[in-house]
């Protein structure tokens, strides 16, 4: 037996709540993941995505080594070959040529090289960051009202507010962790809840008050607000003449907007009164907001309206009362400390400000630097399908899958001269059109810094082994600068010696006299190497006193030039889009609780496949009656960008004419589920945020006569079948292989006729049998399976999520002659509790068989609902739906 390791502390991989962590290998040789008691994000809590870390180091998928054309090469090749191209092609068409598409998942010290080198050195702006897609809103708001891009609040106001506003926020399923604390605050103090989301989600099972506003009519309904704090005598007057700027403009602009907020948002007058009212009485209220608002043609304008709102009532920089943006990524706020967007600079420098270009410039010693924005993620994409970019460098990121029109996007990439990929995994939507591909280390293997959404620094710290011939970001971006002639400023020989580049940076020339930047970490400044490893978690500002300050703003004073925060006139703009006859229902997208992005990691957990498995589109019962759908049924969904196939889920959940689809599925991981393939390339005027949530679509029914579930010991190619196949497939992780669901238009022995052929070769021995209505196989090596097949007549009105796994079975075992016999359940697996493995259908029947009336007795039963707890307000509403 081994003994234990110490435990080591690290972040989560996941989203913008920024979860602390301890790990270590246990006696077992097992890979032990716990949340960290002393972090202050987290104290201690994981959500399911957390838990289950543990489960995505495997080896599937891994790049491994480097390539240049799908071939393996060693990695000097490698990096000659793509510093030659970038150089080559800015030789011929200049630095603006060529551009770098980086993520919220990198750390801040890769984010702090990769714009170093592509502002500073080859003298290029056009880099830019998936955070374009989810914060960028948030990002121009702050700027324009505060002088800077700050988060004033920190997760401490969720519990010392009196009322929390959650508006384009799932908090239950995007930040779970987040949506414990308030839970628990609610319960504690009787905090007042506001969901404003046009869907019911599992935010709003405990929400004192849902408004399911229409679609995009979030400025009216702020608007509103604002005019209802002034008509009743709730401004702070006093603070607004001390401490801000254009409040007669913008109050002017609220007071006439054009209709009553009622009509315009859907709201009913009650609601907005009790909304306004609760508002208005309360003053430590804290307004949540994220992708919702952020991702809209007039998500900059949102942010600013809520903003506002703040400003006009003194509620920011005070315990439990601030506006707070909940960023998506890891890392989204660290990249933006940097600069990683194309339009901000390093250390919150700024292009609209000369003495800012002479300041980076002399800190970088530099006669490259680029003065003026570049271009935007969308811009950016259409600048390499028009041919004007030659070379893009994407780094951790899957834009062919998670930009809006991915078919344009996919065709941009595949006539792109040079793309380099920086990854850690070998396949995806966008790698397959990589002409250079560098193997990056993953989550577990990185070491550097994160910022979360509450502006808290934490060590992210190598954990285990880097697998093949993987090496850090910063190291492959720091080598290619090297061979592209810039030695003398990028010689890093490890992550310390860069953070302390960046904490220099953001304090020089940050004193009173030169309207200083909040982002200030002068107090780090003496770090040695040992203090960085070592590092605690802290928020920003860092003043050179070490003083650390939880919330921001406090003192009234805003990094702007009189110190003055601005409020912005927000125009109230209706939704533009082209919902018609023919495109009647308006799509809005969004997560699920235990995916998260595009799946490359938590689809690696076969314990977070079970919760929603396939890519669903949820409609209201009205509209499906409309369109004589089935609940199950599988549908086309059209837009005027393109079309992609998705099962239909029937729920009130929605308002008749919207739906909902979840982002996470790509072709990696279903035949045509990517719903990128429809979103429309609208975009924010100022931000250049896409429009995510207001897409035109229609649909239409599907039929099917064959469904199959193939499981296997490795992933498989179903594209690789021939196309008069014409399928439809999704595929999921499940223990010790992948488990495919296919339906086709073939017969039955048809469909199995060419499965065998291309994916049940006979390795040593195989059983076939044909049981009722249904079709089996298995296929053994060494004994053990290692696939199997199931092929059942379809059914329009019902599905099965899986069958009998039964892979890595002993050719005699019997389960495997169980399978072969039809002897096996089919079943609807329907995880409710990650944590604990729990059923829908468990519940349901200890429910019923025990006469459960509270959580608690359940839970003590079941155990479900006592690991994250994630899941009680969807087993709370089992037990409101299954009581007698």
């Amino acid at each position: 037996m081994k003994k234990e390791s110490s435990w080591i502390k690290s972040t989560c991989a996941y989203c913008g709540v920024g979860c602390g962590i301890k790990s270590r290998i246990n006696n077992n040789g097992q890979f032990d993941i716990k949340g960290d008691e002393e972090h202050p994000a987290n104290k201690g809590k994981l959500c399911t995505k957390g838990l289950t870390l543990a489960e995505t180091l495997i080896n599937d998928n891994r790049m491994l080594t480097p390539q240049i054309l799908n071939k393996p090469v060693g990695w000097n090749e490698a990096l000659d070959e793509a510093a030659l191209q970038l150089q080559d092609v800015i030789n011929h068409y200049g630095a603006n040529a060529v551009a770098f598409y980086i993520s919220g998942q990198l750390l801040t010290e890769d984010y702090y090289v990769i714009n170093k080198l592509a502002k500073g050195f080859i003298g290029t702006a056009n880099i830019d960051t998936n955070s374009r897609l989810c914060m960028s809103s948030a990002v121009a708001g702050h700027q324009r009202a505060f002088g800077e891009d700050c988060v004033a609040g920190c997760y401490d106001d969720l519990e010392a507010a009196e009322v929390v506003i959650l508006t384009g926020s799932n908090l239950a399923w995007c930040h779970p962790v987040l949506f414990q604390r308030l839970k628990q605050a609610q319960k504690e103090h009787n905090t007042k809840i506001v969901v404003i989301d046009p869907r019911h989600t599992a935010s709003c099972d405990i929400a004192d008050l849902h408004l399911a506003i229409a679609p995009d009519s979030d400025v009216a309904l702020f608007n509103g607000l604002l005019s209802y704090l002034h008509n009743h005598n709730k401004f702070d007057q006093d603070y607004i003449n001390a401490h801000t700027n254009n409040i007669e403009a913008t109050l002017a602009t609220a007071l006439t907007q054009d209709t009553n907020v009622s009509q315009l948002t859907g709201i009913s007058e009650e609601q907005l009164h009790t909304f306004y009212q609760l508002f208005a009485n309360h003053p430590r209220t804290v307004t949540v907001y994220s992708q919702g608002v952020n991702q809209s043609v007039s998500g900059t304008d949102k942010v600013n309206a809520i903003i506002n709102c703040h400003l006009a009532t003194g509620r920011i920089g005070k315990p439990g009362a601030t506006p707070f943006s909940i960023t998506g990524q890891p890392n989204a706020m660290g990249g933006r400390e940097v600069g990683g967007l194309a339009t901000t600079l390093a250390a919150h420098l700024s292009f609209d400000r000369h003495d800012h270009w002479q300041l980076l410039s002399n800190f970088w010693q530099t006669d490259k630097l680029v003065t003026q924005p570049g271009l935007k993620a969308v811009d950016m994409f259409d600048a390499i399908a028009a041919g004007t970019i030659k070379a893009v460098w994407i780094i951790a990121t899957n834009p062919a899958a998670s930009l809006p029109n991915s078919n344009k996007i996919n065709q941009a990439l595949a006539q792109c001269p040079c793309v380099i990929a920086s990854d850690c995994v070998d396949n995806n939507d966008t790698l397959r059109h990589a002409t250079i591909k560098l193997p990056a280390q993953g989550w577990s293997e990185k070491s550097g810094t994160v910022t979360n959404s509450e502006r808290c620094i934490s060590r992210q710290r190598r954990l285990l082994p880097t697998q093949g011939e993987a090496k850090p970001d910063w190291w492959i971006i720091n080598q290619i600068a090297n061979r592209m002639g810039f030695k003398d400023s990028f010689n890093y020989t490890n992550e310390a010696q860069i953070f302390a580049e960046h904490v220099a940076l953001t304090s020089v020339n940050n004193h009173p006299n030169h309207t200083p930047r909040l982002l200030n970490l002068s107090g780090l400044s003496h770090l040695t190497e040992h203090d960085y490893d070592t590092l605690v978690p802290q928020q920003w500002p860092i003043n050179d006193d070490g003083i650390t300050h939880q919330r921001l703003f406090s003192d009234g004073v805003f990094p702007t030039k009189n110190g003055r925060a601005c409020f912005i006139a927000t125009p109230y703009h209706p939704l533009i889009t082209q919902r018609s006859a023919s495109y009647p229902l308006l799509l809005n997208t969004g997560r699920v609780r235990d995916q998260w992005h595009t799946m490359t990691r938590t689809g690696l957990a076969a314990s977070l496949a079970d919760h929603i498995q396939q890519p669903l589109i949820s409609v209201h019962p009205t509209d499906a009656n409309h369109y004589h759908i089935n609940d199950n049924q599988l549908v086309t969904v059209t837009s005027h960008s393109g079309e992609a196939i998705f099962r239909v889920r029937i729920t009130t959940d929605v308002s008749p004419k919207q739906a909902f689809i979840a982002i996470h599925w790509t072709q990696k991981n279903a035949s045509t589920g990517s719903v990128c393939a429809l979103i429309d390339e609208q975009c924010d005027p100022i931000s250049g945020q896409p429009q995510y949530k207001a897409t035109a679509i229609q649909l239409t029914p599907l039929t099917y006569t064959t469904d199959a579930i193939l499981t296997t010991t490795k992933a498989v190619a179903l594209t690789d079948l021939p196309s008069s196949t014409a399928l439809y497939w999704v595929c999921k992780k499940v223990k010790a292989g992948y488990q495919y669901c296919i339906s086709s238009n073939l017969t039955p022995s048809a469909l199995e006729q060419i499965l065998m052929m291309y994916f049940m070769h006979s390795t040593q021995h195989d059983l076939r049998a044909i049981t009722h209505n249904s079709r089996r196989a298995v296929i053994f090596e060494h004994g053990r399976s290692i696939r199997s097949l199931l092929i059942l007549p379809h059914d329009n009105h019902h599905y099965f999520t899986t069958s009998s796994n039964i892979i890595d079975h002993d050719i005699n075992d019997l389960k495997v002659h169980q399978f072969l016999n039809g002897e096996d359940k089919l079943i609807d697996t329907d995880i409710v509790c990650v944590c604990k493995q729990i059923t829908k259908q468990q519940l349901i029947d200890t429910i019923a068989s025990n006469k459960v009336q509270d959580l608690s007795t359940l839970s003590r039963i079941t155990t479900a609902g006592t690991g994250c707890g994630s899941c009680c307000t969807e087993i709370e509403n089992l037990l409101n739906n299954n009581q007698d």
